[in-house]
């Protein structure tokens, strides 16, 4: 007697939390896309906005990018005129990265898109159980409060 194809690996929850955020990041990801935006443009966005004006490291590090990685983001959004790079106030060695008036008004359309994805993504779940999936989810990955 045969298993069902991929049982085994189907009953992992490692593997159904990687499908369902793989499903999470194409939505997203597709909806940024109406916004002329990817994933982690989007990313750094919303943290400049939470956090900044911020060091060009900190930003890095509170997000786990890499700082390679991190300084082509902030050229592009540079070049788009969504953020400004400035000597750092406290350290002038350093950037502080800031929001411009224009990345303000498009974080806010792109956080529209992501939300309705993510709606779109936990749509099969009633609103409560919505509730305790991210409560489940936020204390898998460390961050619950």
């Amino acid at each position: 007697m045969t298993e069902a194809p991929l049982l085994a690996i189907r009953s992992l929850p490692s593997w159904l939390l990687g499908r369902a955020a793989a499903r999470g990041r194409a939505l997203v990801a597709e909806a940024l896309a109406a916004e002329d935006i990817r994933m982690w443009h989007h990313v750094v966005l919303s943290a400049v906005r939470d956090l900044g004006p911020v060091a060009q490291a900190d930003l890095g590090r509170s997000i786990a990018l890499d700082p390679k990685d991190l300084v082509g983001v902030l050229n592009d959004l540079q070049t788009a005129g969504l953020v400004l790079r400035t000597p750092d106030a406290r350290d002038r060695r350093k950037n502080a990265v800031s929001l411009t008036d224009e990345g303000a008004r498009l974080l806010k359309r792109c956080e529209r898109r992501a939300r309705a994805a993510n709606d779109e993504l936990l749509a099969p779940l009633s609103p409560a159980e919505r509730e305790q999936f991210m409560g489940l989810l936020a204390r898998i990955s460390g961050t619950a409060d």
